[in-house]
């Protein structure tokens, strides 16, 4: 990298860190810098491995202001992102749409309707953080409704339904109530019964290709002009179970002629051989279909309003006619777009994930490299930075990406505070480098960083530095260049040893002295650090034993990790967090 380069990244490098800071009101990030600055710059592009080094100085220097002076100096090299942060504070926080009608409710009442056909991906947790914040918003309620009546081809886990459970807990809500479809068959068949008795449901037992011939020229199945006495007849006989799988099914009369073909005649009930997992449903073979169970529940529970995909308009339409059939009033519906979330190798697909599971390939639904909320909360990530996140998003009708980042942003902005520091050395060439060991000589016994650095009345660490330290190969200095141990001060690289050289901080200050962690090469844990991009080993400090597991530290200039074993005579694991 030439100097007019490593200028312009140290430039870009110090007005995103003070952007960056003032923004969360925390310590800048390398991680949450280098993104845009790589994708804002591609001619940075070639130095990827160079640039880390290059900008992590910056960043440290930065933090090391107080907060009035980062304000000053991002005044002063880029006034336009102050006026961006000034805009962002007076922007309004509600960023969903008011409910249409909202007001005009005894009391809005939402769903949450989930197939647990396995635990929720990232994408499914927006459901329950946009039903469960209206709910707060208007002082209402949301059940929790499990739509699992296909015991074929989207087969119910029996673990999910508590997993889906515990991830609607973990992101801060409960549901008013919790149903189970496949507990209400008895309540589908009556609702049928009267439908049939309505004239406004007919058994066909026409091929599916044949019925659909029909159905895409305007013409009735020759079924449709049953008496209500023989429909009636051969419903009882699909609810006991005397026709074969696909031989005959109840369909809801509507308009053949409608311009919409997906709406003429759609099909209420089917049968299904194969048993459902749950043994309370395991007897049932006559099965409704998803549009006609829900249209029932939501109205027999007093839903008030339905979020569903822009994919799915017309479920609201087939249900209407039953709504009419039953002199009903539709819940409000507002329709969204698909999210995608950007930055997993990984399709975020329950069967998918499944998939790769049963191969070896992930370990379980909690693997650091799965786009899962399980897999988020092993890491250590609050579901609130989840909630705000989506939120953010909004209800547009258009599909959105959601880029890991803007979670990690509003987790930080809520853990950084109360997260305490501690050291931890890469010694993998995969990720990040190797160790080194260096003797000190001279200095002091102990290094003593803060153990948070805003907040000096927690007291400081002690590290001993005893025979010799660990630091990761890449901070060691060519001979006679000097490097800063971060809470213990400046040492010169003198033959193959580092030589204590003071503690006077206005050499990091001007920049001729890069900043590194380091732990004692004796006195250390043995740590395993699970990433997106695989195990990380190293070595953290020494405290970090005296930490309990679900606790979550920061490594200095390598990111927050959940603690997650840490057995006294073996390897500790934590999960990376995020930088």
């Amino acid at each position: 990298m030439d100097d007019t380069i490593r200028d312009r990244v140290r430039e870009r490098a110090e007005i995103d860190a003070l952007y960056n800071a003032l923004k969360h009101d925390s310590d800048a990030q390398v991680g949450a810098i280098m993104g845009p600055m790589m994708g804002e710059n591609p001619d940075f592009r070639e130095y990827g491995d160079e640039i880390p080094g290059v900008v992590a100085p910056v960043v440290e220097r930065v933090n090391e202001m107080d907060r009035e002076s980062q304000h000053e100096r991002l005044a002063e090299l880029a006034p336009e992102r102050v006026e961006e942060l000034e805009s962002e504070d007076e922007a309004d926080e509600w960023t969903l749409p008011d409910l249409p009608g909202g007001e005009d409710v005894d009391e809005v009442r939402m769903r949450v309707a989930p197939n647990p056909n396995g635990p929720w991906h990232i994408g499914h947790a927006r459901m329950a953080a946009v039903v469960g914040t209206y709910a707060d918003r208007y002082d209402g309620s949301f059940l929790c409704r499990f739509d699992d009546t296909d015991p074929a081809t989207k087969r119910p886990d029996l673990d999910a339904y508590d997993a889906i459970l515990d991830a609607i807990e973990y992101l801060g809500f409960e549901p008013a109530e919790v149903l189970r479809a496949s507990d209400r068959l008895e309540t589908y068949y009556d609702h049928a019964r009267d439908l049939i008795e309505k004239g406004g449901a007919y058994t066909c037992s026409l091929p599916a290709d044949e019925f659909s011939e029909l159905k895409n020229a305007g013409e009735p199945s020759p079924s449709r002009s049953k008496s209500v006495e023989t429909v009636r007849e051969e419903f009882e006989a699909m609810v006991d179970g005397d026709y074969d799988e696909g031989e005959m099914v109840l369909r809801v009369k509507t308009d053949i002629e409608h311009r919409n073909p997906a709406l003429r005649d759609w099909v209420a009930f089917r049968i299904i051989d194969e048993p459902h997992p749950r043994e309370e449903a395991a007897a049932y073979r006559c099965w409704p279909m998803l549009d006609f169970q829900s249209a029932i529940d939501d109205h027999l529970t007093d839903v008030t309003h339905i979020i569903r995909g822009i994919d799915l308009q017309d479920s609201a339409k087939r249900q209407q006619f039953l709504y009419d059939y039953f002199d009903w009033e539709y819940p409000e519906v507002l329709h969204w777009g698909h999210v995608e979330i950007e930055g997993y190798d990984v399709a975020m697909s329950t069967s998918t994930i499944r998939e790769k599971i049963e191969a070896g390939e992930l370990d379980g639904w909690d693997d650091p490299r799965a786009p899962t909320v399980a897999s988020l909360r092993r890491r250590g990530i609050r579901g609130e930075a989840i909630v705000n996140a989506m939120i953010e998003l909004g209800m547009s009708t258009s599909n959105v990406d959601l880029a890991l980042s803007s979670i990690y942003a509003e987790n930080r902005a809520l853990v950084d505070d109360e997260t305490d520091r501690a050291f931890f050395v890469r010694d993998d060439p995969d990720h990040g480098g190797g160790a080194v060991e260096k003797q000190v000589i001279g200095g002091p016994e102990t290094g003593n960083p803060p153990v948070h650095p805003d907040h000096e009345e927690r007291g400081r660490r002690s590290i001993p530095v005893g025979s010799g330290i660990l630091i990761e190969d890449a901070d060691v200095p060519p001979r006679g260049e000097r490097v800063w141990l971060k809470g213990f001060g400046c040492v010169r690289h003198t033959r193959n040893a580092f030589e204590f050289a003071g503690t006077d901080l206005d050499a990091v200050r001007e920049g001729d002295v890069d900043i590194a962690h380091w732990v004692p090469s004796g006195e250390n844990v043995p740590l395993r650090l699970r990433t997106m991009d695989g195990d990380v080993t190293g070595y953290a400090e020494p405290g970090v034993a005296e930490y309990e597991p679900d606790d979550l530290l920061q490594f200095e200039r390598v990111g927050f990790a959940r603690l997650d074993q840490l057995p006294a005579d073996s390897t500790a694991v934590a999960y990376f967090t995020h930088p």
